[in-house]
């Protein structure tokens, strides 16, 4: 098991990618602390069937990552907790799809609050636990949308690349405390966030893709294994495309 003994947090396990990295964590023998913007019982109920099912400790954190008195909450308790956190997974996020011209102020901050600011905050926060330990993993889910500048993407797009920054420079200031910190870049994911795309725009997507498809949830999950484990221990401030081939 590739994760065996380490300790994980992931944010926005309750789908999509979030929830796919937590089953391959969890089938690679990971603990896990399970973000949720939500406690609802299906939630709960999903991460003990997964716990069970891998032989693994799951514990559920519910709280918005946009309150910052709930996140400084949450590290208190971790710290308190003293458990060593090996990986953080930041996979929770929104997306937006509009042109340019048609996208609002409200638009725009929420995208970055989300998308890019409570990652900033809580990475803050849970990287001086790794740095006190000089050893830790930092993965940073972010978007091809960063890095192609995509129609319709004006406002999600960026606050991607400024996640793609933020990495890069994580990765150079922690690198001598043992940290290490890399993004990846899903390309068109067959998550709920596609149901915000028009029709026409998804299969223009597809077209592009040389493997001519929507990539899985699953075969992003798997590049966040590698990239948690041993085996990518001399990979650092990467940003590792999962794209199908996407011209």
């Amino acid at each position: 098991m590739l994760l065996k003994g380490k300790t994980a947090i992931i944010t926005g396990a309750a789908r999509g990618i979030g929830r796919a990295t937590l089953a391959a964590f969890a089938a690679e023998g990971a603990d896990i602390y399970a973000h949720a913007r939500a406690e609802t019982p299906e939630f709960l109920a999903d991460m003990r069937e997964v716990a069970a099912g891998s032989g693994v400790d799951i514990r559920p954190l519910c709280f918005d990552l946009t309150d910052p008195r709930a996140m400084k909450a949450v590290v208190k308790n971790l710290t308190i907790e003293k458990r060593p956190i090996d990986v953080l997974v930041n996979n929770a996020g929104v997306s937006h799809n509009a042109l340019f011209q048609m996208t609002d102020e409200e638009t725009l901050r929420r995208q970055f609050e989300v998308n890019f600011f409570a990652l900033f905050f809580f990475t803050q926060y849970i990287s001086k636990l790794m740095v006190r330990r000089k050893s830790g993993v930092i993965i940073n889910v972010a978007s091809t949308a960063g890095l192609d500048g995509n129609p319709g993407k004006s406002a999600y797009g960026p606050s991607k690349a400024a996640v793609i920054a933020l990495t890069k420079s994580i990765a150079a200031e922690l690198g001598g405390y043992g940290v290490r910190a890399n993004c990846i870049a899903p390309g068109v994911t067959a998550t709920d966030m596609l149901k915000t795309l028009p029709a026409r725009a998804l299969e223009e997507a597809i077209n592009s893709a040389a493997l001519r498809r929507t990539g899985l949830p699953a075969e992003i999950a798997a590049a966040a294994v590698f990239l948690a484990s041993d085996l990518s221990g001399y990979i650092t401030g990467q940003v590792i495309r999962v794209d199908g081939g996407l011209k």
